[in-house]
């Protein structure tokens, strides 16, 4: 085996047993009746503010899926067909898991359409590349630029992630590659994709950092704008990634550990979780609790159609 694929084999579990560990640590400290007084404390209109962001949030996830839709075949399948598939794909994404979500649902939705499974793979696949093309954008500037303290001993510190940041903004080779290369498509192990135009690949990053941006703008308001929005930006940013690297769904638990240790030295560890259960409740169940009858009612249709064929 070569050395960097052992490399990219043993990092994720170091970076999975590091996470776990900042659990353990964190959670000695919890008094969760101060976190439900936290809670209860938070005025209804920051929390319906945050309700408001999430949908904003959501809705440009959905439109990621406009780009593959620009680059594959997609016969008789206008835009707001579109958005209505990855809105509700999304949702399910975010609190099931990516399989379910993210290619499970989009497979039964956009086939129903007349989609090709290929193609709706190539979908998916531009989704999560603007998704996590704008994750490093701002992941690589905020980790260069103002790099968060962690609040644990053994947590890396500021010339680390700094090293980190500057390796993230690597991402920007793949603009160099948009631009100048000749080929049609993009090709990485057996994975290829349609290779967007330097125009359509920078409107790919700037629409995936917005939904981060918003993202952190919403927990930065749950948290009263007590702490600099840098540092709540940071604290999404990591966290998103290590739901990512230990593969729980939502983040659950995972999310709420990492904003902790990213932002307990400005806030109280109560108020922080009080603030990141408001964030889950706004930006995972809210969603989910749209988009269930949503595709309730896409089942009902389909069922109908089979019935009329029939």
């Amino acid at each position: 085996m070569k050395f960097k694929d052992a490399m990219w084999r043993v990092l994720p579990w170091v970076f999975g047993l590091g996470v776990l560990g900042l659990v353990g640590y964190l959670a000695r400290e919890v008094e969760w009746a101060d976190v439900w007084q936290s809670l209860r404390r938070l005025s209804p209109w920051v929390v319906a503010a945050s309700a408001l962001l999430a949908l904003l949030t959501h809705a440009i996830y959905a439109s990621f899926d406009l780009v593959g839709r620009r680059l594959t075949p997609t016969p008789r399948l206008g835009w707001p067909r579109t958005l209505q598939v990855a809105a509700i794909s999304y949702s399910f994404n975010i609190n099931l898991g990516a399989v379910i979500g993210g290619l499970g649902m989009r497979m039964r939705l956009y086939t129903r359409l007349g989609l090709s499974a290929a193609t709706v793979a190539q979908i998916a696949a531009h989704s999560v590349l603007t998704n996590w093309l704008g994750w490093c954008w701002l992941a690589g500037a905020v980790l260069l630029f103002a790099p968060p303290r962690l609040a644990a001993p053994w947590a890396p510190g500021a010339p680390v992630l700094q090293g980190v940041g500057a390796v993230l903004l690597l991402a920007l080779s793949y603009h160099a590659v948009c631009t100048f290369s000749r080929r049609s498509s993009l090709r990485w192990r057996t994975h290829v994709l349609q290779r967007p135009g330097a125009r359509l690949a920078l409107l790919q990053a700037m629409a995936g950092t917005l939904p981060w941006l918003l993202m952190a703008l919403s927990l930065w308001n749950l948290l009263e704008m007590r702490v600099p929005y840098p540092q709540v930006l940071s604290a999404v940013l990591l966290a998103a990634v290590a739901g990512v690297v230990l593969r729980v769904p939502g983040g659950l638990g995972v999310f709420e550990t990492v904003a902790v240790a990213a932002l307990a030295r400005s806030v109280p560890v109560n108020e922080v979780l009080a603030a990141v259960l408001a964030y889950r409740a706004t930006h995972y169940l809210w969603p989910l609790a749209l988009a269930l009858p949503a595709y309730a009612y896409t089942e009902m249709r389909a069922a109908r159609a089979v019935r009329a064929v029939g």
